[in-house]
């Protein structure tokens, strides 16, 4: 089964489906993958900006394998040519090999040698963070209930993971001479790092927070823009940050409390730019019965179930629209978006012997 999957997956990663910048059609790779399914309904649909899905379904099946076939951009770091596969010793290197093609070849590989039911839903915008493919398949009826989401996860089911938010922050100062007296109240950049200052004690307020093995609030200023130059104060200012909330906490009231920590006056705009919810949603007690039926669902297929994990994915989308949601996939998360990503030959055969177990019919 191996040599079929590293066939599917030297064609996977020859396509180059980079995002950004994001030109993905609907054929090239998804003209590969009608070609390996033959029997199965195909309905491949462009959303626009490079948001491509293909839903392809075999029988009557309640469950859906999801799989993004997008990748990150290659980096200089390479040593070889990206899209192209090489074999390693025990492990396969090439873009995507790892997150996530590598669960594209084994599905492929294991449809090839079953009859049984099976639907396999491939998009390609989760890594612009433009959840397009998945919102429009949650819409239009599906008639799903299960959802088994492919990351790295060491072929081990996870039931829960953290939710992810972007913030934009946009302060506002007044110009003028920093030998001023007003300097200190008046300055865009200070009101940031006020703003920043609170915000981290917000944070570690809340460490001693749990959920299914995760522990406290993730929190993160990646950028702070603004000012002119030293002997001028600073009349705008702006601030990116995110944060990464267990499943058990609301997000918009996260929002609201550190909304709450900015000084009058000083803030142009606060403006969400991406949200995903954690794994599973709702409220403390929905989230936990959530996570029950996604253990449940785990070992009735036989999956080993692994821990929590900090990352973010699309099970949550899922779990959100009212499936029961897991992750589970082969490689590591630690290669993902990496130079000479890769993923072990071993996490390969294990992904696609399970698989071809679930849709054997047996299960």
């Amino acid at each position: 089964m191996l040599r079929d999957i590293l066939r599917h997956l030297e064609a996977l990663v020859s396509f180059d489906t980079r995002n950004p910048p994001r030109r993905i059609g609907t054929g090239g790779i998804f003209d590969y993958l009608r070609a390996q399914l033959p029997g199965f309904r195909v309905d491949v649909t462009d959303h626009g900006d490079g948001a491509v899905s293909m839903l392809a379904v075999r029988g009557r099946p309640r469950r859906v394998f999801n799989v993004h076939l997008d990748t990150v951009p290659s980096s200089p770091a390479w040593s070889a040519e990206p899209h192209q596969l090489r074999v390693d010793r025990d492990r396969a290197i090439g873009l995507g090999a790892c997150d996530i093609k590598g669960a594209a070849a084994g599905l492929l590989a294991a449809a090839a040698i079953t009859d049984g039911d099976a639907a396999f839903l491939f998009t390609t915008d989760e890594e612009a963070n433009d959840a397009r493919c998945i919102a429009a398949f949650l819409g239009a009826g599906h008639g799903f209930c299960e959802a088994i989401v492919a990351e790295p996860t060491g072929c081990e089911a996870v039931l829960a993971h953290r939710g992810i938010s972007s913030v934009q922050m946009h302060f506002r100062g007044s110009a003028g001479h920093a030998s001023g007296a007003n300097a200190l109240d008046a300055s865009a950049l200070h009101h940031a790092m006020r703003w920043g200052s609170r915000a981290l004690d917000l944070v570690e307020s809340e460490s001693h927070q749990r959920f299914g093995g995760l522990t406290g609030l993730r929190f993160n200023i990646g950028r702070v823009d603004g000012g002119i130059k030293a002997n001028m104060i600073a009349p705008a200012a702006e601030l990116r940050f995110g944060f990464r909330p267990l499943p058990s906490m609301s997000i918009d009231e996260l929002h609201a409390r550190f909304g709450a920590l900015v000084e009058a006056g000083a803030v142009e705009r606060y403006q969400e730019t991406f949200r995903g919810p954690p794994l599973p949603s709702g409220d403390t007690a929905t989230a936990e019965d959530r996570r029950l039926e996604a253990r449940d669902l785990a070992e009735a297929l036989g999956l080993p179930i692994g821990n929590a994990v900090d990352f973010w994915t699309e099970a949550s989308l899922f779990s959100a629209g009212g499936m029961t949601a897991i992750v589970y996939g082969p490689g590591d998360i630690a290669q993902a978006h990496t130079a000479d990503e890769w993923v072990a030959l071993e996490q390969l055969q294990r992904y696609g012997e399970s698989v071809t177990r679930i849709l054997s019919g047996a299960l």
